[in-house]
């Protein structure tokens, strides 16, 4: 009588149940990995008072429509900077890096959708032996092949596949945010080297138009020097004030020179003149408005990083956690044999599946600490979200402070100018009939010229606030 076969799954399981028993692990398993499939929720909601509480003046409209809504085209509306800003981000290598670094992120997001998938291979195999037979002759050789066709399939019952599409997806958006990052740098950059450019050009009219001025103004002191109705020293006081005139001039020059050779650079040109428009009637807008503090989230590319950092750093705890549950795997092979037949046997057909529940059980405390450290790294990545939006509406109150600044002062400095200009005018005509010394005259000349001076310098500042507003809210991302 044939003994009966048993282990020790037969002796606690009868072996038609095993089966059954399997299946009834692994539906657990998956119940309990059920948090593992929860989806990472976006930040959204930015605390009130996000931008301070700055005093805000007639400029500024909180409540109007965010300018940084508005594309880069219809923001920088100078045609000549708007193809500046194209052949830059054409030309710019750090931009074309950004755009590879997302093409690669997308490569790799489009690979852990196919995780999805069994994989398939081919593994064909072919064999010759022989025998030597006892008078040392060798028997005839026997041929053996196999065509099988393998497939593999790790079911992923514990969410690793789905947690694994999310976080490539999230490293997609992470690149899309430091791409458009990096096209908001170079074209706010782009735009300060023009307006510097623009306000160099209009300082150097002025003082142009002053040497111009000082140039008659010296000849009348020598003329009432030559008449006797003045000293010599007023005439060399006159002369030197004229000649730091030219010097501003040379230097004025040299600047332009060196932003032009800036630009060049950005464009990978060799240094050759810029073309520009003059300064013309640029002037502040008399209104523009942030938008509320929520929209910053969705603009801003380092919070849209941060976030999708933040969404990796959640992910890989949901990896680490599914690391604790068991992992189905499925394997299959069909194919042809010949069992050592002859060559021109067809073969005969292989066929076997297996299946296979792997629980892991004792890790060496490996997978508990994988846990711990993607949690602590979880933390650390909100605390990095939070200081980021916090370090963003910090950056718009100073916009928006310089913004309205620039304004206030833009009016002081078109009064301030008005009233020299009548100043050295009239201090002019006194001097021409002796009523005025040449200090007076000089004075007159050297403040107006600083106001002057002045006015330009706080236009640009005010457009490069205006621009750093822009930058800050979230613009030049369209």
């Amino acid at each position: 009588m044939k003994a009966n076969k048993f282990s020790i799954f037969n002796f606690l399981i009868p072996r038609e149940r095993l089966f059954q028993f399997s299946i009834i692990i692994a539906l657990c398993a998956m119940m309990c990995s059920c948090g593992v499939y929860k989806k990472y929720q976006p930040q959204q909601e930015a605390p009130k008072d996000l931008f301070g509480q700055t005093t805000i003046g007639d400029t500024l409209d909180l409540t109007k429509d965010n300018m940084a809504e508005l594309s880069w085209r219809e923001f920088f509306v100078d045609p000549i900077l708007q193809e500046l800003i194209d052949s830059a981000l054409v030309r710019n290598t750090d931009m074309r890096s950004a755009q590879l670094t997302l093409k690669k992120a997308e490569a790799s997001l489009k690979a852990a959708k196919l995780a999805f998938l069994p994989s398939l291979s081919l593994q064909p195999s072919a064999s010759v032996y022989s025998t030597m037979g006892t008078n040392g002759s060798l028997s005839g050789a026997s041929y053996t092949y196999d065509i099988p066709l393998q497939l593999d399939w790790n079911v992923g019952i514990s969410g690793s596949r789905i947690v694994g599409k999310r976080k490539a997806q999230a490293v997609v958006e992470q690149a899309k945010a430091q791409r458009d990052a990096m096209q908001a740098n170079i074209i706010s950059t782009m735009a300060q080297q023009y307006f510097m450019l623009l306000l160099l050009d209009r300082q150097l009219e002025i003082l142009q138009e002053t040497d111009s001025l000082w140039n008659e103004s010296l000849e009348t002191e020598r003329a009432l020097w030559e008449n006797g109705k003045a000293y010599s020293t007023a005439v060399n006081q006159m002369e030197s004030s004229n000649l730091s005139v030219k010097v501003q001039i040379v230097d004025t020059r040299r600047s332009i020179k060196n932003i032009e050779n800036s630009i060049c650079q950005m464009l990978g040109l060799t240094p050759q003149t810029i073309r520009r428009n003059t300064w013309g009637d640029y002037a502040l807008p008399e209104r523009f408005g942030t938008g509320v503090p929520g929209v910053l989230l969705q603009n801003r590319p380092d919070i849209r990083l941060a976030d999708h950092m933040l969404e990796e750093a959640f992910y890989n705890t949901a990896s680490a956690r599914a690391a604790f549950y068991p992992s189905l795997s499925l394997q299959g092979i069909l194919g042809w044999t010949n069992n050592g037949g002859i060559i021109t046997d067809p073969g005969a057909l292989i066929l076997k599946a297996i299946g296979s529940l792997v629980q892991p059980i004792f890790q060496q405390g490996k997978l508990q600490a994988n846990l711990k450290i993607a949690k602590y790294e979880q933390e650390e990545q909100l605390d990095q979200y939070v200081q980021t939006v916090i370090n963003a509406g910090n950056e718009v109150n100073e916009c928006l402070a310089d913004c309205q600044t620039a304004y206030d002062k833009n009016l002081l400095y078109q009064r301030q100018v008005e009233v020299l200009q009548d100043a050295y005018e009239g201090t002019h005509e006194l001097m021409n009939s002796g009523k005025a010394s040449y200090l007076e005259v000089l004075t007159a000349q050297e403040s107006l010229l600083s106001a002057q001076l002045n006015e330009a310098e706080n236009l640009y500042k005010g457009s490069i606030a205006l621009i750093g507003l822009y930058i800050a809210l979230g613009g030049a991302t369209k």
